[in-house]
């Protein structure tokens, strides 16, 4: 709930304090284009507009390609989180595990429309795609067990999320956002594999096995920084170059640094429980360089189920 339905406050011009958000206002928005959702199609720019720019991955325009996100994040990633749930529920024996992932699934998107929508009034397109097209697809897409093992066994798919942590000086929400990796084996080595990892970013690279167990990648790309509101409506995101590196011990993340040219977040380094050892005690910790804000440190614990997030604190 944390890192995706709250992903886009990663975007440098988004105020990471979650008190701040118009959550009636933009719950209300949400509603009133799902509920009518041909009148919010006519109203910005009719059928061939809402095509190109949230279904058909044609255009190259990034003003224009927000289908992008909604193949990569709704169709591949929502469908991947909906059977993650599903195998989650069913191994600790909760009844009806498909129900209570759809309904875990439903909970998220709603969250995740409602915090992008924020205080905006008015007709948009994007939870109509989202949500009557490519989150149910996406359920229907990896409830096939040939699908979920071509992207379990095939591609090595993980969610490679964020520890997200609470500032308590002023409620922010930091270190947040939903990540995911792709591994696939290249045919002539039995150690090299293509590396791609996203969210709001994709990074393109190598991943290397080091030995049964353990996998170091890195990659690089770009990752989106201010979110950019345009004049018929719409939205888009500016560009900067990113780039990282990461650990992993059986497709389990347990390391990563990653960087980019963007305002927020200069660099991200995350440490993930079970690395560390103290006292008894596996923490989780980050370090982050937020340009406006510097230095930001955070804790998080596994031994904490019902701590949603770990604690942090800027410093300089």
């Amino acid at each position: 709930m944390l890192n995706g339905g709250f992903g886009i406050l990663q975007l440098d011009n988004r105020d990471k304090r979650l008190g701040k958000i118009a959550y009636g206002t933009g719950l209300d928005n949400v509603w009133m284009n799902i509920r009518d959702p041909f009148t919010a199609i006519r109203e910005t720019g009719g059928w061939s507009d809402f095509l190109e720019r949230e279904v058909l991955p044609l255009s190259v325009n990034s003003n224009k390609a927000q289908f992008w996100p909604n193949y990569t994040q709704h169709l591949i990633g929502g469908g991947m989180s909906y059977r993650m749930y599903v195998e989650w529920f069913r191994h600790h024996g909760w009844r009806h595990p498909k129900w209570m992932s759809g309904a875990t699934m439903v909970m998220h998107h709603v969250i995740n429309e409602t915090v992008e929508n924020d205080a905006y009034r008015g007709w948009r397109t994007d939870p109509i795609a989202d949500m009557y097209l490519f989150d149910p697809l996406g359920v229907v897409l990896f409830s096939h067990d040939g699908v979920a093992r071509f992207f379990g066994e095939t591609l090595h798919m993980a969610d490679w999320s964020y520890q997200p942590s609470i500032d308590p000086a002023d409620g922010s929400l930091i270190n947040n956002g939903q990540n995911f990796a792709l591994k696939y084996d290249l045919p002539w080595s039995r150690r090299w594999q293509v590396f791609y990892h996203y969210g709001t970013h994709a990074e393109l690279g190598f991943s290397r096995r080091l030995n049964e167990e353990d996998s170091f990648s890195f990659g690089a790309g770009l990752r989106a920084g201010e979110l950019v509101e345009l004049d018929d409506g719409f939205r888009t995101v500016d560009l900067a170059a990113s780039a990282g590196v990461f650990y992993d011990r059986n497709n389990s993340l347990l390391a990563s640094f990653v960087m980019a040219k963007t305002k927020e977040y200069r660099f991200r380094f995350n440490v993930y429980p079970g690395v560390l050892q103290v006292a008894g005690v596996s923490p989780g910790l980050f370090l982050a360089d937020r340009r406006n804000r510097g230095l930001v440190f955070g804790l998080t614990f596994d031994f904490l189920p019902a701590l949603p997030a770990g604690l942090a604190s800027d410093f300089h």
